[in-house]
């Protein structure tokens, strides 16, 4: 993958997208919030804030307040790939938020899918 058109792509497309998935399964745009929250620290104004100024992926994860360290905690495979091998640091933050949002959509408790 080009990994250039991947730290290019705007959050604000991509947000709604993660919202689509959790709504499909059941789940809820609150869940979705709460776990962008737990892995990169913003709260709902930061969040927003990125949102309207529609930053790209690469500016979303570098501006992240608190990155989350239990990330790495995260493992598994998503898009075909282990998470847990992926030597690009913004294209694993990227799929480790995939792979978070796909274990809620696949209906594992939130307590579960953020680690605690």
């Amino acid at each position: 993958m080009n990994n250039e058109r991947l730290y290019r792509m705007p959050f604000s497309q991509v947000y709604p997208l993660y919202i689509a998935k959790a709504e499909r399964k059941g789940r809820t745009k609150d869940e979705v919030d709460q776990i962008i929250f737990w892995l990169t620290g913003y709260d709902a104004e930061g969040l927003a804030a990125q949102i309207r100024k529609s930053v790209d992926l690469e500016t979303f994860f570098a501006e992240a307040p608190r990155y989350n360290p239990q990330a790495d905690t995260v493992t598994g495979v998503i898009c075909g790939v282990r998470v847990e091998t992926i030597e690009d640091p913004l294209v694993r933050k990227v799929r480790i938020l995939d792979k978070l949002i796909d274990e809620l959509a696949r209906g594992k408790k939130l307590e579960k899918v953020l680690r605690l």
